[in-house]
């Protein structure tokens, strides 16, 4: 039978706090009897539940408050964290805590929430991101955020994962976020305050595996998982077959808890292509429907998904999925390869010229259906008339640098000039742009991939951590992949905290990303996302030009990533459709641009070595 249909903002399962105690409620068909095993001083106090027409175990206890731990005991026997805890204040192995959301007094009544249009998002790592690496110590920085240019902040996964360190996605208990961030009220002061100042605030979820330490569902279910699929974790979730139903109940309770009693904006999913579901209504529909079900506001969720895939961002009604956006890679992989001339692994697939880039901004996806040079796969689907905002670009984000071997930034692979002037392409592009921590200042820390782990579990990481690199020319000897940071040391981590004295030290970086952002704010042609009235041409093989145009204005970047000074000409401003060269004014150059500010003739401007300038008429 199919579970009870929730009412919105209602969870129904795990531990809910009623009038006089708690009702607790568990999907547990491993077991014939399962009882709920609250800690007292003078020891465990267990209360049967009763399986109710749905096959869930559920019952009130009487004195049960919030702040109580409890575990479930299935058959008499050991007790297990609950699958929905709301807490885990010892971490993944330890007692579940009775939380009552409705003890957090929120002050955000009047925030009507987050729309995909000019969405400018920051990508954050709790634990990283300042010293201190919880909710809290994120809240003195959402001021300088905001006065960026950014409109929301993506947080890395916080559901309960093992020790204190890790980059989130080997978390277990979905409902539950970190002990080591801050818990429950944490996550709620920092989303509460977000919107006091206008930010709106994104989690990135985990719906396609489930870590391997603390995770106790096959105690519980073994359907929860299948062998009809698999993912790079293993045995994927089960979303289609025997029993699927509560399996997807679990999760769609997740996505309707995070915006219910967290007040999230959205959700980034995970790595959707490992969420394998055969229904007649995939999940992911499901979770677009939930996300933009909200009664009083507006949410957003955006999907990464290496496959290219536009029916993902086409609307239900048009038989799509229904998803706001997808990052979509091509961009960062195209410039990244012409930058640093890397072609190993899925880089291989990318020319490394200018003219893929340009391809990138215009269309949104670069492969839409064509091989991939070196696989001879197909890949991708046709773009038609999807938005611009559909399209999420970055240059930077924690797979790009931190699934390096050294978790190198962008910045440090290639000279100031050139990274100021590829942030100008990024930044002006009419896609929704996202920025990764620090990057607004080329922090000088890496991103690099950490865990903390049980011993054994740890040794394995780690191992499989250096191995993953034997077949890159640059690691190819066994003594240098020794060098690769070992996830389980702590060191690892630390090198990875932003240090935000750079943001001052580096200023002519900060000031670049500040004056772009304003811009795409405030600007008419640049805050209009269309790719319609967007051009973009590779007019040399180190010039890249982006002319946008609307209502009559018009703005021209002109990035120059070569080491020669080139002169436009005629011909270039035919290949952008230019009728005219005159009446031009310099909106914004890199600091190495020495131009008028008013050029008489762009047919003649001569653009220096390494340099952007935004030109408007």
């Amino acid at each position: 039978m199919t579970p009870n249909t929730p009412t919105p903002g209602q969870l129904d399962l795990g531990a809910n706090v009623v009038e006089g105690g708690t009702r607790f409620r568990v999907w547990a068909p491993n077991a014939r009897r399962v009882e709920v095993v609250l800690e007292r001083p003078s020891g465990e106090e267990r209360h049967a539940l009763t399986r109710d027409d749905d096959g869930y175990d559920e019952g009130v206890v009487t004195g049960a408050r919030a702040g109580d731990r409890y575990r479930y005991a299935l058959d008499g026997g050991q007790p297990f964290p609950d699958p929905a805890s709301r807490s885990q204040p010892e971490g993944p192995h330890g007692a579940s805590e009775i939380v009552d959301p409705g003890g957090y007094r929120w002050q955000d009544a009047g925030w009507k929430g987050l729309g995909p249009d000019g969405l400018v998002i920051y990508e954050l790592h709790v634990g990283t991101f300042t010293p201190e690496g919880t909710f809290d110590a994120v809240l003195p920085r959402l001021a300088d955020l905001k006065a960026l240019g950014v409109t929301a902040i993506e947080i890395m996964p916080v559901a309960e994962f093992p020790g204190r360190r890790n980059w989130g996605y080997d978390g277990v208990d979905l409902y539950a976020p970190s002990s080591a961030y801050g818990g429950p009220e944490g996550l709620r002061r920092l989303v509460d305050a977000a919107h006091a100042i206008g930010l709106g605030v994104l989690l990135d979820a985990v719906y396609n595996h489930f870590g391997p330490d603390g995770n106790y569902l096959r105690v519980y279910a073994g359907a929860y998982f299948t062998d009809r699929h698999t993912t790079p974790w293993g045995d994927a979730i089960n979303y289609d077959g025997p029993e699927s139903e509560h399996v997807r109940h679990f999760v769609l309770q997740n996505v309707g808890y995070w915006l219910h009693e967290y007040h999230l904006d959205g959700l980034r999913l995970d790595a959707t292509h490992a969420i394998v579901d055969t229904s007649k209504r995939h999940l992911l529909s499901e979770i677009a429907a939930i996300v933009h079900g909200l009664p009083d506001r507006r949410a957003v969720v955006i999907a990464e998904d290496h496959r290219n895939l536009v029916d993902q961002i086409k609307p239900a009604e048009l038989g799509g999925l229904g998803l706001d956006g997808v990052w979509a890679d091509d961009f960062h992989h195209a410039l990244r390869t012409y930058l640093t001339g890397e072609r190993e692994a899925y880089y291989a697939n990318y020319t490394g010229l200018l003219e893929d880039v340009a391809t990138a901004i215009e269309q949104g996806f670069l492969f839409q259906g064509q091989k991939r040079p070196a696989t001879g796969e197909l890949r991708g689907t046709r773009v038609t008339d999807e938005p611009a905002r559909a399209f999420v670009f970055c240059t930077e984000n924690h797979d790009q640098v931190g699934n390096r071997a050294m978790g190198e930034r962008l910045a440090h692979l290639i000279d100031r000039e050139r990274y100021l002037v590829a942030s100008a392409v990024l930044l002006l592009a009419p896609e929704t742009i996202m920025l990764f921590q620090g990057q607004e200042f080329a922090a000088s820390s890496p991103f690099q991939f950490f865990t903390e782990h049980n011993p054994e579990l740890g040794r394995l990481v780690t191992e499989g951590r250096r191995k993953e690199f034997a077949g890159f020319a640059s690691f190819a000897d066994p003594k240098r992949r020794e060098q690769i940071p070992d996830p389980q040391a702590e060191s690892t981590f630390k090198n990875s905290v932003l240090d935000w004295g750079e943001r001052e030290r580096h200023a002519e970086v900060y000031a670049l990303y500040r004056t772009l952002l304003g811009l795409r704010q405030t600007d008419p042609v640049l805050r209009h996302q269309d790719r319609k009235s967007t051009r973009a041409r590779a007019l040399t093989d180190d010039l890249l030009a982006i002319r946008r145009w609307h209502d009559g204005g018009e703005r021209l970047l002109l990035a120059h990533f070569g080491d020669q000074s080139v002169t436009v000409d005629a011909g270039m401003l035919k290949v952008l459709g230019l009728d005219g060269a005159a009446g031009w004014s310099r909106l914004y150059a890199t600091p190495n641009a020495a131009l008028p500010d008013s050029p008489t003739e762009l047919a003649s401007l001569t653009i220096p070595p390494r340099s952007a300038v935004l030109l408007a008429r």
